[in-house]
């Protein structure tokens, strides 16, 4: 027990566990639409356009979630707008958008270079970075959340399945994607801290890929990748500690890991199914055969 005991004594460890949980938990949730949505894309591009907004609040010295939030939802809004344009493809225009923000941010790096430690946590995660308030803005983010997708699950749903004909239903498509968008932006904002801007996409599309390995309920599907994680993110804290690695990495490590078990896992459920399937198929047959010929007796 003293594996799991001993980091409590430190309070940043203390912090680092409880946002963990809450991003993974958060990651897991938010990733399930982006994966069955087909919108990992997105989710990658969206993290490397909020991180111009995280730049330009670190350079003004203005107060980080007001800055990266306002940028971030600008962001959602704009790619949510270009995604929806027939003439232009959608990966081209998200490649745009998202690059050029990007691009903004390094720029302002190589002006400001008395920042450049600050740019490395938010590229590649802090784990001594999170304070009282960041927990604050991280529960509560998880919160609204949660209470978002509650009331507009069917509409998610809808969208996620079948979003040709959910207009058709009475679902208003374009405040729902606008909705959804925002709630990207918001789970991308409150996990730079810990995942850094580089690793979030694999945290938003790593549990949800692993729970559709191993249940095809799509409420089952939520709660796992929920799970699971909320469970990486707490076993990527306490590996970080002990083995001196960057928090963010080590969680994306354990998750990638995990995917390997539940492939292999599916793969050989897979296998069994189909030979125990062929199995019965040939008992059958012979079963049949003999019925025929007693007959013919």
């Amino acid at each position: 027990m003293s594996f799991f005991t001993d980091p409590l004594s430190y309070e940043f460890l203390r912090h680092g566990l409880l946002a963990a949980s809450l991003i993974g938990g958060l990651c897991g949730l938010v990733g399930v639409y982006v994966v069955l949505r087909r919108m990992s894309y997105i989710g990658h591009g969206m993290s490397h356009a909020i991180f111009g907004g995280a730049v330009v609040g670190y350079v003004l010295g203005w107060n980080f979630y007001l800055v990266a939030g306002v940028w971030g939802f600008m962001s959602a809004l704009l790619i949510n707008q270009v995604t929806h344009r027939r003439h232009i493809g959608a990966d081209a225009a998200i490649g745009i958008v998202t690059t050029a923000s990007f691009a903004f941010g390094v720029a302002l790096i190589s002006r400001a270079r008395h920042f450049t430690r600050n740019f490395d946590a938010a590229l590649f995660g802090n784990l001594l970075g999170i304070s009282d308030r960041d927990l604050y803005v991280i529960a509560f983010t998880t919160i609204a959340v949660v209470v978002i997708v509650f009331f507009f699950y069917k509409q998610f749903l809808f969208l996620t399945f079948d979003p040709e004909v959910a207009g058709i239903y009475g679902v208003r498509t374009g405040i729902v994607d606008t909705v959804f968008a925002l709630v990207l932006a918001a789970t991308i904002i409150v996990s730079i801290q810990i995942m850094g801007v580089t690793l979030i996409a694999a945290s938003l599309v790593i549990p949800p890929v692993i729970a559709r390995l191993l249940t095809n309920s799509f409420a089952k599907i939520l709660v796992l990748s929920t799970l699971l994680g909320a469970v990486c993110g707490v076993l990527g804290i306490y590996l970080s500690y002990y083995e001196d690695v960057a928090s963010g990495a080590t969680i994306v490590l354990l998750s990638a890991a995990l995917f390997v078990a539940a492939f292999a896992y599916s793969l050989a459920r897979t296998t069994f199914l189909s030979k125990r399937a062929v199995a019965e198929s040939q008992t059958a047959s012979a079963a049949l055969q003999a019925v025929g010929k007693l007959d013919i007796d």
